[in-house]
């Protein structure tokens, strides 16, 4: 099947300054692809070239097998979502909703079908007559959901539309966003720093830092095997514990710490040397089951944060702080020793110089 949007070797700079560099991607259609990054990474970037918002130093961007490089946005068959609600205040919520009709010339019955498909869809059929200043900020999100949703278009791209929220309403509008797509079955681009939008929301995920994709996969693949050290930092909160180290043929030995990974496997030419060894605090055990784990070790309790679900808890072993994720149930109190212990079959290992995973 032919993709619903082709990037090829995109570059795009501001003078001298090089934003995004000969980037390639590929959206299948229908899929929901989440751009994912700390700010100034060139997400939103990327998204304002595919809108057609800036104009591109080189490369082709295709959407539905038509190369649009040049083409204004309002001939892309685009419908887009920004994190400003950027409402008219004067009209009403239908009358936001028709005006770009109205400009485009469409239909007044074709018009009322597509504002009452939108408006039943995104739930906001009793507010149809009420101006923005009446309405809350999840209210006039979804409105601009409909501004877009109306255009009957086939790829929506969304700017971090939920930042402006709080953390109840974000929650809410995430779940509607994620039905949104299984209702329409549409291509879709978003943009957060937020890394639980991410893995909510998307079939695959492109985390970026300094223009480029750093690694594209499913959010599993993403959690599961980080395509290096600073994806592996990004995704997860708290993020991966590290221990700096030595791999060789005996294992991986942890500088100070002193303990040893068997099961390397160096028969594929995989490299020798420094490296950093990486575990999850939610792949770290206590008490009685860090006991049958291959790595055992033991700290001090430094912080505790209890969650409700979970009780996070940081430990000071050796001269380093380690994360652990421990059950809701459990009350460690500062100072406490815990025991530790870990399968580092659930560990990811990095080169030390290029931070490349092994």
């Amino acid at each position: 099947m032919e993709p619903s949007i082709s990037i090829r070797n995109l570059d795009l700079s501001f003078g001298a300054v090089s934003v995004l560099k000969d980037l390639n991607l590929d959206i299948g259609q229908g899929e929901f692809l989440v751009l994912l990054g700390s700010s100034g990474c060139g997400k939103s970037t990327l998204l304002n070239c595919i809108a057609g918002l800036l104009d591109i130093t080189d490369g082709q961007i295709f959407i539905g097998g038509r190369n649009v490089t040049w083409e204004e946005p309002s001939k892309r068959g685009i419908g887009m979502v920004f994190q400003s609600y950027a409402l008219y205040p004067q009209m009403t919520v239908e009358g936001n909703l028709t005006f770009g009709l109205k400009n485009a010339g469409v239909p007044k019955t074709e018009i009322a079908q597509r504002v009452a498909r939108a408006a039943k869809i995104l739930q906001i059929e009793p507010l149809l007559n009420r101006k923005p200043a009446a309405l809350s900020g999840g209210q006039r999100q979804r409105v601009a959901i409909g501004r877009a949703l109306v255009r009957d278009v086939d790829v929506f791209l969304f700017d971090e539309p939920l930042s402006n929220l709080d953390a109840k309403l974000r929650a809410d509008l995430r779940v509607e966003i994620k039905q949104l797509h299984q209702t329409l079955d549409n291509t879709m681009i978003y943009v957060t720093h937020d890394q639980i939008e991410a893995m909510t929301l998307a079939d695959r995920i492109a985390i970026m830092r300094g223009g480029l994709i750093l690694q594209l996969g499913t959010p599993d693949e993403i959690y599961t095997r980080p395509a290096n050290k600073y994806v592996a930092e990004f995704i997860g909160s708290p993020s991966m514990n590290f221990f700096d180290g030595h791999l060789d043929e005996s294992g991986f030995t942890a500088k100070d710490i002193n303990f040893t990974v068997d099961g390397y496997d160096f028969a594929n030419g995989r490299k020798h040397g420094p490296a950093w060894f990486g575990i999850r605090p939610e792949h770290i055990l206590t008490g009685a089951e860090a006991e049958t784990r291959p790595v055992r070790l033991s700290g001090t309790a430094d912080l505790v944060e209890p969650l409700g679900s979970d009780t996070l808890v940081r430990l000071r072993v050796g001269d380093r702080l380690i994360w652990v994720r421990m059950d809701g149930r459990s009350k460690p109190a500062i100072g406490d020793q815990i025991q530790i212990g870990f399968n580092p079959a659930r560990a990811s290992i990095f080169d030390k110089d290029s931070e490349e995973r092994l």
